[in-house]
């Protein structure tokens, strides 16, 4: 009797007893081969595989934007990846996200300096011999650009990173003689190095307004106490000079985007925050149909030959106006909303560091959403004591 041929496989691992008799492997008939379409062992074996580090897998309230950015490697559809986490702490959750991370490697904070950065890199890359490189936080950026040329000349790992230069003059402090520079409106904004000068500033600025950490963190002050408290906080955690901004009221609308270092927009979604935490974070968001935005976007990059991931981040006002309240040098946390958009701009970074022909994104979808959400992961105490103890999982 001919079966099919999954319960020919099945009979011949188990021996599984057919109508009360054992059914000995040797009685049965050898199993055809079916072969894989042609197109398919094509599409396989001319797709190259890269090895990609990745950091930011701060996957919290405050997240970081590693793991989106490891989402759309993983939709990828020009490369297959294996993916490097690299983490600075033990509690990160992409750590044990082994769905996703194939690996995972600790690395010193960037306060220690570039020359130990490097040596660990050196480390690492000796294991896994990584072709490409995600950094994903601010802080982290400096040491990195400045780096760039060593690790791809020594190393064999590509960025596609801002240049220092491209970097200084969107830094927060100096936002508003950028906005200036390329006629784009930005809110009037002090550094603050001291609680003494927050009295004038607050009465020079009114109430209310928004107090800003260097790298990170904003919060809306009502009062000259809260002011206050937020300085104290924010400067503990992120050092000085903190920024005090003029308030805007309106709507956070925000660009993802890529420039391709020659003044060109390889992609550009923009996106309405639904739902903002305490930390200013999107915890929702849609895409929008927003003409301005787009050209305003597409000036940024023909302007500053702007190379990489950015997000642009703006109050549009109850009169259409729009005022740019910062340039962040990286891709967003909710920058898998692209893919999901129509555009892998995460995937175009990639080819782009690999010389390959990357043609701009013409479209998106949209009213397309994100929502985060909060999970509970389940992880193993030895993995915790190991990337603690080891540095690495």
């Amino acid at each position: 009797m001919q079966y099919p041929l999954e319960i020919e496989a099945e009979l011949y691992s188990s021996q599984l007893v057919r109508e009360k008799k054992v059914i000995k492997a040797s009685k049965i008939k050898s199993i055809k081969k079916v072969p894989l379409p042609k197109t398919v062992t094509k599409m396989t074996e001319s797709k190259p595989k890269y090895t990609i580090a990745v950091t930011g897998l701060n996957a919290i309230d405050s997240p970081g934007p590693g793991i989106s950015v490891i989402r759309a490697l993983r939709d990828a559809t020009s490369f297959d990846v294996k993916i490097i986490g690299l983490s600075y702490e033990s509690l990160e959750p992409g750590i044990y996200m082994h769905d996703l991370i194939d690996k995972t490697y600790q690395v010193p904070y960037p306060g220690v300096g570039q020359e130990v950065l490097f040596d660990r890199f050196a480390y690492i890359n000796s294991i896994e011999n990584i072709d490409f490189l995600f950094p994903n936080f601010d802080a982290e950026l400096f040491n990195f650009i400045s780096l760039k040329e060593k690790m791809e000349t020594e190393l064999g790992i590509k960025m596609v990173l801002p240049t220092q230069e491209q970097f200084e003059a969107r830094h927060k402090v100096n936002l508003f003689e950028f906005g200036k520079k390329h006629k784009i409106k930005v809110p009037f904004a002090k550094m603050v190095y001291s609680l003494s000068e927050i009295p004038s500033i607050t009465k020079e600025f009114g109430f209310p307004l928004v107090v800003k950490g260097k790298f990170y963190d904003a919060k809306i002050a009502y009062s000259n106490d809260q002011a206050m408290q937020h300085f104290n906080k924010i400067s503990t955690e992120w050092g000085l000079p903190v920024l005090i901004q003029q308030f805007v009221h309106g709507s956070e609308v925000n660009v993802c985007g890529v420039g391709n270092g020659k003044g060109v927009t390889l992609g550009a979604v923009p996106m309405r925050k639904l739902y903002i935490t305490d930390k200013g974070k999107a915890w929702a968001g849609v895409t929008l149909d927003d003409n301005n935005l787009l050209s305003t976007t597409h000036s940024f990059v023909k302007n500053t030959k702007w190379c990489g991931a950015f997000e642009l981040e703006f109050i549009k006002t109850a009169d259409d106006e729009y005022f740019l309240i910062e340039i962040n040098p990286r891709f967003p946390a909710w920058c898998y909303l692209t893919v999901g958009a129509g555009q892998n701009q995460i995937e175009s970074v990639v080819n782009l560091a690999m010389q390959k022909k990357v043609e701009p994104y013409k479209n998106y979808d949209v009213g397309k959403m994100f929502i985060r959400y909060s999970y509970d992961m389940i992880v193993n105490m030895p993995e915790f004591e190991q990337i603690s103890t080891i540095g690495e999982l």
